[in-house]
């Protein structure tokens, strides 16, 4: 966690030199995914990469911010405004989100840390819930 501000310039980086089909996460052989959304103040296209858990035909996402003990920009701005973008692979697809509550964020919670165990380390270093969001893709 203390590497992510380096991380998430490289990223960055490898975003732009090889048109979003290459990204850190990516390299270390784990889903990846650019996700675009709408600044909720300002509303411009605000974009970041992020690991994703694939959940059937739907792409999940998790507001851990490296531990960090606020909720990531994006995160807010989804629930501003919950139709965004992902690139996935440098492909562009339109998604809405809904952010998951309750029973349902238990139970997604039990299957992420299956997934991605570190995301209970950023949890507890982050002294708050982290964030879930499932996004469904949609017909354009």
């Amino acid at each position: 966690m203390r590497s992510a501000g380096f991380v998430v310039w490289a990223d960055k980086k490898l975003h732009r030199v090889f048109g979003g089909r290459v990204s850190l996460v990516a390299l270390a052989g784990l889903p990846s995914l650019r996700l675009t959304t709408t600044g909720r103040k300002s509303g411009l296209p605000r974009s970041t990469n992020l690991l994703y858990f694939p959940h059937g035909d739907d792409l999940v996402l998790t507001g851990s911010n490296w531990g960090r003990p606020h909720d990531p920009a994006w995160t807010l701005n989804l629930r501003a405004d919950p139709k965004a973008e992902v690139a996935l692979a440098g492909r562009p697809v339109a998604v809405v989100a809904r952010e998951l509550t309750g029973a349902e964020y238990a139970e997604m919670w039990r299957e992420l840390l299956e997934f991605w165990p570190g995301y209970a380390m950023e949890r507890e270093e982050a002294a708050r819930p982290l964030p879930v969001f499932v996004l469904n893709r949609v017909a354009r």
